[in-house]
């Protein structure tokens, strides 16, 4: 029998049993085990560890603890240069993409109006979600620590909040997004890009009134969608004005009507 400790570090704690937080953690194994294994056998998926340190010397994922080790884990550091330390995932992604699982269709469309690329379908399978991380090279976000755990999967992020509005406020802190907006430059149906687009292209797709009170419009080049500036474009502003607020000082109540 081998014993080594760890520790886990800022938020990786709030992914521990109570009981064992924020302290030195005896881990009691039998034979040659991987740092990774270890790890995730305590529910943490290896996706949101970034740094592992082994006496502090850095470690990746298929170092063995030996007797007495003293393992410290840290998360994910998207928004921080640990380029000379070992980085556990090879390259950043710093143009992120996203693919979301089953559950998450609501902050899926939020990502989508706020101009980043978020893969959705209700239907994907955890292996087609999986699978499409590591082809795509996407962020993988997901409720499923089980999911995360899956060796393809590289980046990925487990979202603690049911509210879509705090997971979105999750995501953008996690992957240090709030500098990146680019409002309204996707479909939120489907995810194709807007094209702007002449009245006169679409205005056999328009109600009487949108005809009447309206010139300008885009057009989403996957489904077709058209968008104008009516009363639900200035409830998406004032979304986005609130998520870019509450994304720098984490205050403010959400508005309800999205």
């Amino acid at each position: 029998m081998t014993t080594a400790f760890f520790r886990f570090y800022a938020e990786l704690n709030t992914l521990l049993p109570i009981k064992i937080r924020f302290q030195d953690i005896r881990q009691e194994f039998k034979g040659s085990q991987t740092v990774k294994h270890l790890i995730e056998s305590l529910g943490i998926p290896h996706t949101e560890v970034d740094l592992i340190l082994a006496n502090g010397t850095s470690v990746d994922f298929s170092y063995i603890p030996m007797e007495r080790d003293q393992i410290s884990v840290y998360p994910v550091f998207e928004s921080f240069d640990i380029s000379t330390i070992n980085h556990l995932r090879p390259i950043p992604l710093r143009d992120p993409q996203f693919v979301l699982d089953g559950h998450l269709g609501r902050l899926a469309a939020y990502l989508r109006m706020l101009g980043f690329d978020s893969l959705y379908r209700n239907d994907f399978s955890d292996e087609e979600l999986s699978q499409i991380s590591e082809n795509e090279r996407r962020i993988l976000l997901t409720r499923d620590r089980g999911l995360l755990k899956r060796s393809r999967v590289t980046h990925g992020f487990l979202l603690t909040s049911r509210d879509p509005r705090q997971q979105l406020l999750a995501v953008i802190h996690r992957f240090d997004l709030v500098s990146s907006f680019k409002p309204f430059a996707l479909c939120i149906v489907c995810n194709g890009i807007l094209e702007n687009i002449s009245k006169e292209a679409v205005i056999n797709l328009l109600e009487p009134r949108t005809k009447q009170y309206f010139d300008k419009f885009r057009q989403c080049t996957g489904c077709g969608k058209v968008y104008w500036k009516g009363s639900h474009y200035e409830h998406m502003i004032v979304f986005v004005e609130w998520v870019q607020n509450a994304s720098r000082d984490k205050s403010g109540e959400s508005p309800q009507h999205l």
